[in-house]
């Protein structure tokens, strides 16, 4: 816990044009540590006003941006790149202090951010644009343009991650980019713009106004916002997808989950133990990825007390964080009671583990694991986001997979199995977007993208690798003729 106990808050303001400014109104909202519940900064309240302001300002910087080439537009985010690779450790301590991810946790995640950074500066060779002798004196070409101003709207639960996801694929295609980070965590936003802005990023082309639903409600009406992208909860996706759309605009939301680990007899033991308690405790379960039901087939049985062994000797603290507010753990305290009730067995009760000493103002809750699960129950169809895993246990694989297909959800599904027949015949049947093979938490590498299915995606393409380069720009057709050509065809 020292790690994040000398890590200091701090105040933020919105960024625009380059400076930071505070709310038009002068309103702020405070901000708290999950870990001791203490006050550890404050941002802007902000309104329309604020949008517009930053609006105005990346509209004003985007032509030229947008006829830079695009190998001089990778030079901000390559000495991006090295900065918060020197800065990485300051940067995970704010993460963790805001988030309550432990500080190995916040880590990975500016890491893997950074893996999309390298993706971006890496387009120059990747996107060469294309041109094709498609008849006598006649060529086809693409050329990829930027949209104009863009937005990201992002959740608490990877504060540097998911904006990382979204904002370097964008500003190297050329556009202006204004982030909406999540009011629960948007420190670690503004260090990202402080570090942009040290990069040597012209003023206005990343932007950040905080806020709340009037902030995501502006920017999804601002005529000159083209595209947005959106990570959180299904019911807001859906709203946002919606309201963007109506209005011509494009969007990718990317909503919730409801994973399932499905453990096949002959699965390695140790591989198994290992990858499922990594996944539902791994950041206190507050990831669209983290495992929600474990499903075991037949004999699979006799892994549940060894997890159940594994998971108990986390600590509080120190491997595994704490839940985001009190409001998720008294959810999470109400959906484990609910389920109990409804005749689950509760194997580990995370609720009476204590929290660590000195920090008993924060949002704890331990690892927890419920048995003899029904599917109808609500513990193995809603999302609970903490680190509850529900058990249901199949007599037959096909059995497993009709509860993955049957939910709403479409995100992510692991087979911990030892037969490559086995594997090949989940991953060919499964209906999520992403799925694992003895990996609990089969998030794609880029120039792989990530993206799921059904209620976890609203939307087409994904959000990071080639997914993000779609969304973020436009492909231009241009085909050419100099001459007239002494033969004839339905072309000419």
């Amino acid at each position: 816990m020292t790690t994040i106990a000398r890590v200091s808050g701090r105040d933020g303001n919105n960024l625009v044009g380059g400076s930071w400014e505070p709310a038009a109104s002068g309103e702020t909202l405070e901000v708290k540590s999950p870990y001791t519940g203490a006050r550890i900064g404050a941002v802007p309240n902000s309104s329309s006003v604020d949008v517009e302001r930053a609006v105005t300002a990346a509209a004003a910087a985007f032509p030229a941006w947008a006829a830079t080439p695009l190998k001089e537009r990778v030079r901000p985010l390559q000495r991006f790149y090295e900065i918060v690779t020197r800065h990485s450790d300051d940067l995970a301590g704010l993460v963790a202090l805001e988030s309550g991810k432990t500080p190995a946790e916040a880590l990975a995640g500016i890491q893997r951010g950074l893996e999309v950074v390298e993706f971006a500066i890496s387009l120059p060779n990747l996107d060469r644009g294309g041109a094709l002798d498609v008849s006598r004196g006649v060529t086809c070409e693409y050329r990829r343009e930027p949209l104009g101003v863009v937005a990201g709207i992002t959740p608490f639960n990877f504060p540097a991650m998911v904006p990382m996801w979204m904002f370097p694929i964008a500003l190297v295609l050329g556009n202006a980019f204004v982030l909406k980070p999540s009011d629960k965590v948007p420190l670690s936003a503004c260090r990202l713009g402080e570090l942009m802005l040290e990069a040597g990023l012209a003023p206005g082309l990343f932007s950040i106004v905080h806020g709340g639903k009037a902030v995501v409600e502006a920017l999804v009406d601002h005529p000159q916002i083209r595209a947005l992208g959106f990570v959180g909860s299904t019911a807001v996706a859906r709203a946002v997808h919606g309201r963007a759309t109506a209005l011509g605009k494009r969007a990718l939301c990317l909503g919730g989950a409801k994973n399932h680990l499905i453990v096949a007899p002959d699965a390695d033991e140790a591989m198994t133990v290992k990858g499922v308690v990594d996944s539902f405790t791994g950041c206190a379960g507050q990831r669209c990825m983290a495992a929600s039901v474990l499903v075991v087939v037949g004999d699979a049985s006799r892994f549940v007390d060894k997890i159940v062994a594994a998971a108990n000797k986390l600590e509080l603290g120190t491997t595994m964080g704490a839940l985001i507010d009190p409001a998720a753990r008294q959810r999470l305290h109400a959906a484990i009671g609910e389920a109990e009730q409804a005749g689950a067995r509760v194997l580990l009760d995370g609720r009476a583990q204590p929290a660590p000493n000195g920090y008993e103002g924060g949002n704890w809750l331990g690892p927890t694991v419920l048995d003899d699960v029904r599917p109808e129950m609500n513990c193995a169809k809603t999302e609970l986001f903490g680190p509850v895993l529900s058990i249901i246990h199949v007599n037959h694989l096909d059995q497993a997979l009709s509860l993955e297909r049957d939910s709403p959800y479409g995100n992510a599904v692991s087979i911990f199995t030892s037969s490559g027949a086995v594997a090949r015949y989940v991953s060919e049947r499964a209906t999520s977007g992403m799925v694992g093979v003895n990996i609990g938490v089969p998030v794609p590498r880029d120039p792989f993208s990530f993206g799921g299915t059904k209620d976890s995606r609203f939307g087409q393409g994904d959000i990071t690798g080639p997914g993000g380069v779609e969304l973020w720009s436009n492909l231009k057709k241009i085909t050419t003729k100099w001459a007239l050509t002494s033969d004839a065809n339905w072309m000419s």
